[in-house]
């Protein structure tokens, strides 16, 4: 196996400094942070439920939105990056802001009327209940 070196189109690094290299490098990770945010999710099932648990950790649940529509469920929201603080000056930010969406197609065999959701601790659970009839049923060999 050979290694080839990788350098990115555009860059000329021949004529920087230092000190502008890692400005660069450390404005372009905070704009990619501050752009884009995608929870993490947990889907789990039980005989009688879905569970979705959706991290957003630093969320107020006032600022998160459940909609269910056409079978559709979707969790939307918005991280806001505080930036009142004139005195600190940061180093490095991994945390992710901005707005997010995630959709679900939700199978034929959930209540719509049955579905519940909860905010704690950072983490949204929601349990969307299964209909009776589509339930799995133990059949009896006679």
């Amino acid at each position: 196996m050979t290694l080839i070196k990788y350098s990115r189109p555009g860059r000329n690094v021949a004529g920087k400094h230092f000190s502008d290299i890692m400005d660069e490098f450390f404005n372009e990770a905070v704009a990619d942070r501050t752009s884009t945010f995608s929870p993490s999710i947990n889907i789990s099932e039980t005989e009688n439920n879905f569970n979705i648990e959706v991290e957003v950790p630093g969320m107020k649940k006032d600022d998160i939105n459940v909609d269910i529509e056409n079978n559709v469920l979707t969790v939307s929201g918005e991280r806001k990056h505080e930036t009142e603080e004139k005195e600190r000056r940061f180093h490095r930010v991994e945390t992710r802001y901005g707005s997010f969406s995630r959709t679900f197609q939700l199978p034929d065999h959930v209540d719509s009327e049955n579905i519940e959701a909860t905010y704690a601790d950072g983490v949204l659970n929601i349990q969307l209940g299964k209909r009776e009839e589509k339930l799995k049923k133990q059949i009896a060999i006679q």
